[in-house]
């Protein structure tokens, strides 16, 4: 890679801090607070509705914007949690069970400071490793060929299918279903129109925006548009004086933040598991490590920091994988990796020497952009819980309209529109039937790419299937991913004879059942 780390920097930060990158670095951490600080909406609906926006601006700028938007609405997620008990975001759920008896007990302020702080702490140290290993990690993926892609795209689908869902069965078939989406549109290699229905607008294939848009954004604004929460708690008064925490909770909090930062940082950089596993990990380790576990659930200022460190230290060190491999940890990194592929840059280790200006003034953009946080969400704090008075039925038809200008405006095609509603439609039905939508997408932009990967390895290898065994970084791959689904196989039929065992044909008497006989 060229140029040392300083050097490097250097151009990141002269990216960053120009007119544009501030802007929209500026931007990106506003309105990701904002979304975050409103319940129910989350990063995953809003980077959906800016999509459009960023098909309109340089590529360096439009990752700046939309990392901006993730990692703010971490920070805005848990206004809410702490105040409503109603988290902004998934991954500040957590955060909620303490940071809302805090709340309840007049430390409001206090935890709201705390988050802050701990969330600054968490982003700073994941950017931090973000800049020193993506590098290296990119020089080992040079070494990569189609197998090792192919080999490692299947792990990461069936680990992000594995662990970061409770129901692993459901995710597994939306992620087959997602790389069946994929694949529509004419064959690159033979020209062949495949699940086209002879409709020259899927020629090119599904277009991306329009999917996550309809799984994620008009799903969330349909359900949010009936009302809003309870706010007799975001009524109450939260003033500067009142966030100081005393000199007591600072030092219960400093070995939580740094220890959920390293747990954050480890499970931000696996793809599959992500800032959700990441937080309750950490919030566990903190109940199993501390002298007064009875305090957790009651208030305890150590289940607000760590959690909260950990989960934007994995924002942060998410980017890894994805930018030195082209492989998304999750679905908000599938959805940044596919602005990416449309603008033609394509994620991967060549990304760091032919474009350097976007990742080391994304890189850059990060020390910004959570400064620029810390400074909106402690003083502004008190407009962050106003907001959470503004009822969704003002909300959701302005946001309604700008999804539709949005998504037309890419192609000026009426066609997206109505592939809006269509997926709309099915992001719903996958709401109602309880499953994650999240690993549709991860199929949806990984599908094509393991494709080409595994024709790409059958072509070298002259339709040789061990190819995928005779080189070792693949194998291990394959391994891997051959112990996941024999671990889980293993735990469902060992869960399935529990079940039968305690309801089923194990607990019917002979006397019972010659008396059915009978």
């Amino acid at each position: 890679m060229t140029g040392s780390l300083l050097e490097n920097l250097t151009l990141g930060f002269a990216v960053a801090l120009s007119f544009h990158g501030i802007l929209y670095c500026g931007f990106g951490v506003l309105l990701g607070t904002v979304v975050g600080v409103l319940p129910g909406l989350g990063s995953m609906a809003t980077l959906a509705m800016l999509m459009p926006i960023t098909y309109h601006i340089d590529p360096s700028y439009a990752v700046i914007m939309l990392a901006g938007i993730y990692y703010g609405a971490a920070y805005g997620g848990s206004t809410a949690s702490i105040l409503l008990n109603m988290p902004g975001t998934v991954t500040s759920v957590v955060t909620g069970f303490d940071g809302y008896p805090m709340s309840q007990n007049g430390k409001a302020g206090v935890a709201l400071f705390m988050t802050a702080i701990a969330s600054f702490v968490g982003s700073m140290i994941g950017a931090v490793m973000l800049a020193v290993l993506t590098v290296p990690l990119a020089g080992v993926a040079m070494q990569f060929g189609p197998q090792e892609y192919f080999m490692l795209m299947t792990f990461a689908l069936v680990a992000a299918s594995l662990l970061s869902s409770r129901q692993p069965i459901k995710s597994l078939i939306t992620v087959v279903f997602g790389i069946l989406l994929g694949i529509v549109g004419l064959d690159l290699n033979s020209g062949a129109a495949r699940f086209t229905f002879n409709t020259p607008e899927l020629f090119d294939g599904l277009p991306l925006v329009a999917l996550a848009l309809g799984l994620f954004g008009l799903p969330e604004i349909i359900a949010t548009s009936g009302g809003g929460p309870d706010t007799k708690m975001a009524a109450q008064h939260v003033s500067l004086r009142s966030m100081l925490p005393s000199r007591e909770e600072w030092k219960r909090s400093i070995l939580p933040m740094l220890r959920g930062t390293g747990i954050g940082a480890f499970f931000g950089a696996l793809p599959g598991t992500g800032g959700t596993i990441a937080t309750f990990m950490s919030y566990t380790l903190e109940k199993r490590v501390s002298r007064h576990p009875e305090r957790f659930g009651k208030g305890a200022i150590e289940g607000v920091a760590a959690p909260e460190s950990a989960n934007n230290a994995a924002i942060q060190t998410a980017f890894i994988p994805t930018m030195s491999l082209g492989i998304p940890g999750d679905a908000v990194m599938a959805m940044i990796l596919g602005v990416l592929i449309v603008h033609g840059v394509i994620p991967g280790p060549l990304l760091i020497t032919d474009q350097p200006q976007l990742f080391w003034g994304m890189v850059a953009s990060f020390v910004i952009g959570n400064i620029l946080l810390v400074v909106l969400n402690i003083p502004l704090v008190g407009l962050w819980v106003r907001l959470l008075r503004v009822p969704y039925p003002v909300l959701f038809p302005i946001m309604l309209a700008l999804l539709s200008v949005g998504i037309y405006s890419i192609r000026n095609s009426v066609t997206d529109i109505y592939m809006l509603v269509l997926f709309g439609g099915l992001g719903i039905g996958l709401r109602l039937l309880r499953f994650d939508g999240s690993t549709l997408l991860l199929g949806f932009v990984l599908g094509p790419m393991i494709e080409e990967n595994f024709r790409r390895s059958m072509v070298v290898s002259m339709g040789d299937y061990t190819t995928f065994l005779e080189r070792p970084i693949s194998a291990v791959f394959g391994l891997f991913t051959l112990a996941f689904l024999l671990i889980f196989g293993v735990k469902s039929l060992a869960k399935l004879l529990r079940t039968t065992n305690r309801g089923g044909v194990a607990n019917i008497s002979p006397s019972t059942y010659e008396g059915n006989v009978k």
